[in-house]
């Protein structure tokens, strides 16, 4: 089994974070490998692994870093694949990571979920892949209505709640 989604990591302090895409990446039985690089401790290593992962095969890349949180960017202006980037609350509420990966210049595009949004970086990633990949797509749309469904399940829930002047 070759991985075609990657999720990078400036630290392995980001894993209680990144957990969640693995964890949806394993339900859509989608490969997927997970590193640790530093855009400012290991510069050479990230410009090696951004420069070969076309070539290995990964198909989209998840980057996720905080404070300073150059590592998505970095890697995007490395290589042709989609990067998503995952700002991670270490400092400032996040802000400082939203805007060092959401302010890129031209023509070196970040897709930015929200801060430690893990799973909608997975999610993201699977529906890319799913483009062209007809098992993906079955499982994320699985997953969509599974997301329906707890809706549907809640309403139900919330009929039983009762107030004086509750009218449903």
């Amino acid at each position: 089994m070759e991985p075609i989604i990657s999720i990078i990591m400036g630290s392995t302090s980001d894993l209680p974070v990144m957990e969640k895409t693995a964890g949806i990446l394993n339900t859509f039985k989608i490969p997927f490998e997970m590193n640790a690089l530093s855009a400012h401790r290991t510069p050479d290593e990230v410009e090696k692994f951004a420069k070969s992962a076309e070539a290995r095969g990964i198909k989209v890349i998840i980057a996720a870093a905080g404070m300073a949180a150059h590592l998505p960017g970095v890697i995007a202006a490395m290589t042709p694949l989609p990067v998503i980037g995952v700002p991670i609350k270490a400092s400032l509420e996040g802000l400082d990571s939203i805007f060092s990966i959401l302010q890129m210049p031209p023509g070196i595009p970040v897709a930015t979920v929200g801060v430690n949004a893990a799973l909608n970086a997975g999610i993201l990633a699977a529906q890319i892949v799913a483009v062209g990949n007809q098992e993906v797509m079955n499982e994320i749309k699985i997953y969509k209505e599974s997301l329906k469904k707890k809706i549907v399940e809640a309403n139900e829930e919330l009929k039983k709640v009762k107030y004086e002047y509750k009218t449903n």
